[in-house]
């Protein structure tokens, strides 16, 4: 049963819960590990987002699994709770270094001896360095280590803005995306049973989505009364726990009342928790972070004209939104505002993206037969001119 909400604030209470549920994942890793860290946790606490928060925890407690798992500290210790800080202090950096390495590629067997193969890039890597750097800064800090060892961490290569490139949308694939969420063209027959129930609620989904580029949180935490089409604004709880006011377009308005109207439970079916929620499920709950994800993956996958499992996220949506907009001639800091980047320089990397550059260069330049020919031999369209002399 949820805990009950006593809220005193203007966020909405799902919106809270929400927080809760990441505090409470937060205070239960947080019991797992050692006594001595206490300090480590107020340090997050006052530092660092919920979810940023919930993170470096997750991490951490990784990397002392693997201390206890891969080397000879697991002889001496049988829990992570054992684990001193002590232990810690006699660790070189070489043995962080091998941690990040051993986390680049792993495995793990689970209770049924089923074997789960992990794979992590550059930017799940320096997120689990930069974890495990914040716990080294601050044991010593507070003496609870004799050096700071994180001067000696391997550094890893990150792509410089501009070098990544932008995964997004272009316009022809919005369209036929937003097209197989009306018609149902590209579902299978046992999506389109699906589709027949949802497919106002996908439809609003998706141009949430690409409209104002929102975060897949934000719109999951949507409510009904988080619209006010009086003023024709909605209001979204963004990061740092920052409100934002959002403009309400004809095609949103569109959208909204088709779903609410034609397709959504009404409210006396749904319980009191479910009963403010904008987008729900067949089962009448507000849908879930991974429910969300799973449809825009299906809708942008026809769109590409690929694998369910290679379409797009809400996030490369988000991308879409933004390089449209800049696309279309919008000011980057304007578009900064609307997607709510801490740092114009984030935007700017969509600004670099130039959608169908690539294509408009290699259009006009074909490697033909024209191309092709021997030295000295004409082109087939080549003529004369007077005098039986080339022109």
């Amino acid at each position: 049963m949820p805990p009950r909400i006593h809220n005193k604030t203007d966020k909405p209470d799902n919106v809270v819960r929400k927080e809760n549920d990441i505090l409470e994942e937060c205070r239960k890793i947080q019991e797992e590990l050692p006594k001595f860290l206490r300090g480590y946790f107020v340090y997050l606490n006052g530092n660092d987002l919920p979810m940023t928060r919930l993170a470096y925890l997750r991490d951490v407690r990784f990397f002392f699994g693997y201390l206890l798992s891969e080397t000879e500290l697991g002889e001496k210790r049988s829990s992570i709770s054992e684990i001193t800080a002590g232990d810690l202090d006699a660790l070189k950096a070489r043995d962080v270094n091998f941690f990040i390495d051993y986390c680049r590629h792993y495995s793990v067997k689970d209770e049924d001896g089923v074997v789960t193969v992990y794979e992590n890039g550059n930017a799940s890597l320096s997120r689990k360095k930069s974890s495990v750097s914040v716990l080294f800064k601050y044991l010593y800090r507070d003496g609870l280590i004799s050096s700071n060892i994180t001067d000696g961490f391997d550094p890893i290569r990150m792509p410089r803005p501009g070098e990544r490139e932008i995964k997004a949308l272009q316009d022809d694939e919005v369209m036929k995306m937003l097209d197989s969420v009306v018609t149902g063209e590209g579902l299978s027959e046992h999506e389109k049973s699906y589709w027949e129930k949802t497919r106002y609620r996908d439809k609003l989904i998706l141009l949430m989505l690409i409209t104002y580029g929102l975060r897949l949180s934000e719109l999951q935490q949507l409510n009904l009364s988080s619209f006010n089409f009086d003023r024709g604004e909605f209001k979204i709880y963004r990061k740092r726990g920052k409100e934002s006011v959002m403009p309400i377009n004809r095609t949103i308005t569109e959208a909204f009342s088709e779903y609410v109207n034609l397709e959504r439970a009404p409210e006396d079916s749904l319980s009191e928790e479910n009963k403010d929620a904008l987008l729900l499920s067949l089962r009448g709950t507000r849908l879930t972070d991974r429910q969300i994800r799973q449809i825009v993956k299906k809708y942008t996958s026809i769109s590409m004209g690929t694998v369910r499992e290679m379409g797009y996220s809400p996030h490369k949506l988000r991308a879409t939104a933004a390089t449209s907009l800049i696309g279309r001639g919008n000011s980057i800091y304007d578009v900064q505002e609307l997607l709510d980047h801490e740092n114009v320089t984030t935007t700017q990397l969509y600004a670099a993206h130039k959608l169908n550059t690539k294509r408009e260069l290699i259009k006009n330049f074909e490697w033909g037969d024209d191309m092709l020919r021997s030295p000295g031999e004409p082109a087939e369209d080549d003529s004369a001119g007077e005098n039986g002399k080339e022109e």
